[in-house]
């Protein structure tokens, strides 16, 4: 994938008369010459933007977080890190070592480079930036924003962590692990004086604005679980005009340069630049490529547990009882009755999709793979069904290159925020307002909650409204729910499709397994294991407890 941001600095560099003597490099531009003046300094942390796209794209080794949850299936049993162990992964058990824990969805080392060379360009601008003090403030702004997205990243996984700040001469071989209160003030503290500095998203000339510091906030302080902070960031974001679009796909497919009000924080790219990425050849229906006469798409594909995670779009949920059956049933599922946010988000039997109709049946230009028993599935689906939000409707399958954006923070998580951190604080009023906005954007209707019901709401509008926008794992985790009983958790129960076979007509709908046993996840998956190369090489440092 081509990155969005690329770093290159050209100079002539001055020639000694004594080459012996001359100690100057000739293969790259002094640190001192980068950061003294503005333009220079805003090329280095250009490079530096980088880094958001990686972790968001790439949280784990394995893919999608969603396929750690009841949203996503990964379809072939024939392929390792993609896509057999997101299912070993998610079954527990002895398997779950630190080493494999470490290789599969650790990240410290990634984001710790990534924080080294943060912390080093802070200490660059502090010694050398010679530009007028407004702009040495908003630089500064723009690398304590990316500290604080390090540091979150590194926070959510490890808890405890290891702190350096821009004082380089402070880099010691062993050092202790610092307490995640510290992690969090220091979060905090980067974040608070990005939301000073910087300026409002029209005068940033597409750089890190204060609006992305705000809704940051938002975020990270969920975690911090310092909920006046999530309010008062949220209420200071409103007041700069973000605002809901007024339908669920312009949400998520439309850019900020076509005037998307709910993007915040937004990944645009250029297929004539060359700037893209490879989302649709992963999750592109596989039918696609079959009518070109190539193979490819249909990597991942949503549950029958997502698909029911949706209401009708008069409000409730569908009885699926009647498709919950090994002997089938030729009755036709509910698709047409969900909500917007249905049929924004996944594709299934009939749905209209470019200049056809999705055929995920036996047979059908999609076609339908076995679990496990089908061990590369070419674009055929395992469950029935396909994904729709987040891929591209014109992508040409004869190129890989994918150019849709992608919202790594949209004011619908803002308010979702906000409504948790309202419910924390026993602002019920104020918690049922938010929900109440996300769904009317959709046309459900709602009625003011309390308790255990607002709870249960919140949680809800958060899974459907945000799905496969890499936050529920997370969720999960953060709410200490993972290790619960599904539907709470995600222990003690396995993905589900519908096998569709033409019959007549119509079709027959089967109820199938997609998994070789029950999920389960260990309570100790709620911190991740320390890598042992950090181990190694940091005498200060042990294995936290729940890992010995």
């Amino acid at each position: 994938m081509k990155k969005i941001f690329t770093f290159a600095i050209l100079a002539l560099l001055l020639v000694s008369c004594n080459d012996f003597l001359d100690m100057t490099p000739r293969d790259r531009v002094s640190e001192k010459t980068i950061w003294s003046k503005t333009a220079t300094a805003e090329y280095s942390i250009n490079y530096l933007y980088t880094y958001i796209w990686d972790i968001n794209s790439n949280p784990t080794v394995i893919g999608l977080t969603e396929s750690l949850t009841d949203e996503l299936k990964y379809t072939s049993y024939n392929y390792n890190a993609l896509c057999y162990i997101p299912s070993e992964f998610s079954y527990g058990g002895s398997v779950l070592t630190t080493t494999y824990v470490d290789a599969y969805l650790g990240y410290w080392g990634t984001l710790y480079t990534a924080l080294r060379r943060v912390n080093a360009d802070l200490n660059y601008l502090h010694s050398y930036g010679q530009m007028e003090d407004a702009d040495k403030s908003r630089l500064e702004g723009e690398l304590r924003f990316l500290r604080a997205y390090v540091y979150f990243e590194l926070l959510k996984r490890y808890k405890d962590i290891i702190i350096y700040d821009e004082d380089l001469t402070a880099i010691v071989k062993d050092k202790e692990l610092s307490t995640e209160e510290d992690g969090w003030n220091m979060v905090q503290s980067d974040l608070e004086f990005a939301s000073e500095y910087l300026p409002a998203a029209s005068e940033a000339n597409g750089r890190i604005n204060k609006g992305m510091a705000l809704a940051f906030i938002t975020r990270a302080m969920l975690y911090a679980e310092r909920y006046d902070l999530v309010v008062k960031a949220a209420d200071e974001l409103s007041a700069l005009g973000y605002k809901l679009e007024s339908t669920y796909a312009d949400a998520i497919g439309k850019t900020l340069a076509e005037g998307n009000t709910e993007a915040i924080l937004q990944y645009t790219f250029d297929y004539k630049e060359g700037i893209t990425h490879s989302f649709n050849f992963y999750y592109t229906p596989g039918g696609d490529y079959t009518v070109n006469q190539s193979t490819g798409g249909g990597y991942g594909v949503p549950t029958q547990e997502m698909v029911e995670s949706y209401e009708l779009a008069t409000g409730g949920f569908p009885d699926w009882s009647a498709w919950h059956t090994e002997s089938g049933t030729s009755k036709e599922p509910p698709y047409s009755r969900l909500e917007p946010r249905f049929q924004a988000t996944i594709l299934y039997n009939g749905a209209q999709w470019k200049d056809r109709n999705i055929e995920p049946y036996v047979g059908g230009t999609d076609g339908w793979a076995t679990w496990r028993t089908d061990k590369e599935p070419k674009g055929k689906t395992v469950t029935g069904y396909y994904l729709r939000k987040l891929v591209d409707e014109t992508y040409d399958v004869n190129t890989s290159a994918s150019s849709q954006p992608f919202n790594i923070i949209r004011y619908a998580e803002v308010l979702l925020n906000k409504a948790e951190a309202c419910y924390k604080t026993g602002d019920a009023a104020g918690a049922n307002a938010v929900v109440k906005a996300i769904r009317s954007r959709v046309g459900l209707p709602y009625t003011d909650k309390s308790d255990s019901e607002l709870w249960k709401a919140i949680r809800q509008e958060r899974k459907v409204e945000l799905a496969y926008e890499g936050l529920h794992y997370w969720d999960l985790r953060r709410w200490e729910a993972a290790d619960k009983q599904y539907p709470e958790g995600l222990s003690g129960y396995q993905q589900h499709g519908l096998k569709i076979e033409k019959s007549g007509d119509g079709f027959t709908y089967t109820y199938v397994s997609v998994d070789d046993k029950e999920r389960n996840f260990p309570a100790k998956l709620y911190r991740l294991p320390l890598p042992a190369s950090e181990l190694n090489s940091n005498s200060s440092l042990e294995q936290y407890p729940e890992w010995k």
